[in-house]
């Protein structure tokens, strides 16, 4: 028993603060940029829908499940930042009828970095203890997240990809 303790006290606390990772994708910046920005790319990967135009200040919307249903999940989105092909930064997460801002939303950077022939993707999402949430909902909703990103990040790179691999 006392070597799993020891083990355990070694492991470094998990902070719920930002979900960070880095990718290497086989498609120029110019690419990925559109993949990460352009609804009907974005729903190639990630939501079911999207309705979104890619410019700073810009609301719009995406939808987890069928758009028809009372059960779909919609999230409103704010972009932030869209500076082609380096980098799309936007806003979400908000509670129902407000107004995001950055004590009341995620905010998620993606940064494209050229890497020989492709693309190095940074992405960030942060926010998660600003939210003011109590340590329950946060734990739920950082693991969440972490559970989502590794799930979806991985299609992004392969969509884009197949995007650039199409003759």
């Amino acid at each position: 028993m006392r070597n799993r303790w020891l083990r355990l006290s070694r492991e470094k606390p998990v902070e719920y603060g930002s979900i960070e990772r880095e990718l290497r994708i086989d498609a120029t910046p110019e690419v990925v940029y559109e993949v990460v920005s352009s609804p009907e790319h974005l729903r190639e990967w990630w939501p079911d829908d999207a309705e979104l135009d890619p410019v700073p200040g810009a609301v719009g919307t995406i939808t987890f499940g069928d758009p028809a249903s009372q059960e779909a999940k919609v999230e409103q989105l704010t972009v932030v930042e869209a500076d082609p092909p380096r980098r799309f930064a936007f806003l979400w997460v908000t509670d129902q009828g407000e107004a995001a801002t950055q004590g009341n939303s995620l905010l998620v950077t993606i940064d494209l970095v050229a890497s020989g022939d492709g693309t190095l993707l940074r992405f960030k999402e942060t926010g998660f203890r600003e939210r003011g949430w109590e340590a329950a909902v946060l734990e739920k909703a950082y693991t969440d997240h972490v559970n989502g990103w590794n799930h979806f990040l991985p299609r992004l790179v392969a969509y884009a990809q197949k995007l650039v691999a199409r003759p």
